[in-house]
């Protein structure tokens, strides 16, 4: 009987060592925080990088300079010097006209808008296209708003090549209406003698798919840039572009992993006393390089700050479907 016992003990005691809890490592629970950071003052730049390729004649938007009425110009000069802009239509306010120009260098590619169409300012209305070799670099949505509107510097790497040098940015990087960029030709149709002398043709809403009928497929956004006519180009190169849209200088700064937000408005989490008690503070947003971004407002600067920032709460589905019972 004893030995039955003890036979019978020796399993129990290996069922009492296996069902003993063992600690595993694993995530951290939502909101703890995993260290902390004080902002601090540094000059910043808003520097993206670019991959881009040479190019003839690539085309691009012009934009209306403000809110209004475009009305397009309807003449046609004899000539028009390559030196000097051409005036294709203005964009009236509050009784007020403002010039919509194609920058010298450049010829009239077509209207993007129909004639006395209300337009907002930023907005492209006709297209351009640079007569000789450019630098075209693709852009995807997520550097769309980093870039804007405000290409204030733009340099230039040749890939086994020239660089780095200025490259000079023309008109907007907002997408085009479809068609606005030609695919390489299909037909073997001649253009328009008024149109390739950089002039207005009598009807260019109609020609090379740029008119304002039909353009609800934008073109992909792109940067299109021309280096100084001392570097030396060859059709099809890849090219690097560095593109600086605004420079700062001794502002306050956070890294990106401690904002909520990109644009704007943002949220970052203060942390207080020993119990790491998170305060989640409304901040103001400006520049930013992607490591770390400007603090406008709402910090001192001797705070500290939790990382990770915090999670913005997503919207709550509609009960039902949005529909309520009486």
């Amino acid at each position: 009987m004893l030995l039955g016992f003890a036979l019978v003990g020796g399993p129990l005691a290996g069922c009492s060592s296996a069902d003993e809890t063992t600690a595993t490592p694993g995530l951290a629970e939502r909101g703890t925080v995993l260290t902390t950071v004080q902002p601090t003052r540094q000059d910043l730049s808003n520097k993206i990088s670019l991959a881009g390729k040479v190019t003839i004649n690539p085309i691009y938007g012009i934009v209306a300079p403000t809110d209004g009425e475009l009305r397009f110009v309807d003449r046609t000069p004899s000539k028009v010097p390559a030196s000097l802009p051409i005036w294709v239509a203005s964009v009236w306010h509050d009784g007020f006209p403002r010039r919509v120009e194609i920058p010298q260098g450049s010829i009239f590619a077509g209207r993007l808008m129909d004639d006395r169409s209300d337009v907002a300012k930023g907005m492209p209305v006709v297209s351009a296209q640079h007569s000789g070799y450019g630098i075209v670099a693709e852009i995807d949505s997520a550097q769309a708003y980093r870039i804007s509107s405000a290409v204030k510097q733009v340099r230039a790497q040749i890939k086994n090549g020239p660089g780095p040098f200025s490259c000079k940015a023309l008109g907007t990087i907002a997408a085009l209406p479809v068609g606005t960029i030609p695919e390489p030709a299909v037909t073997t149709t001649a253009p328009k003698t008024d149109s390739s002398a950089g002039v207005p043709p009598t009807n260019p809403g109609s020609e090379g798919g740029s008119g304002s009928s039909g353009g609800s497929e934008p073109t992909g956004m792109r940067l299109v840039c021309v280096p100084p006519a001392s570097v030396k180009l060859i059709n099809g190169a890849d090219v690097t572009l560095e593109v600086i849209t605004d420079k700062a200088s001794k502002v306050l700064v956070l890294p990106v992993e401690a904002v909520a937000g990109t644009q704007g408005k943002g949220k970052v989490d203060v942390v207080t006393g020993e119990n790491h008690t998170r305060k989640t503070v409304d901040v103001v947003l400006g520049l930013s390089d992607g490591k770390v971004v400007e603090i406008k407002k709402g910090l001192k600067g001797d705070e500290t700050v939790a990382i990770p920032g915090p999670n913005l709460p997503t919207a709550a589905a509609p009960a039902d479907g949005g529909v309520t019972g009486g």
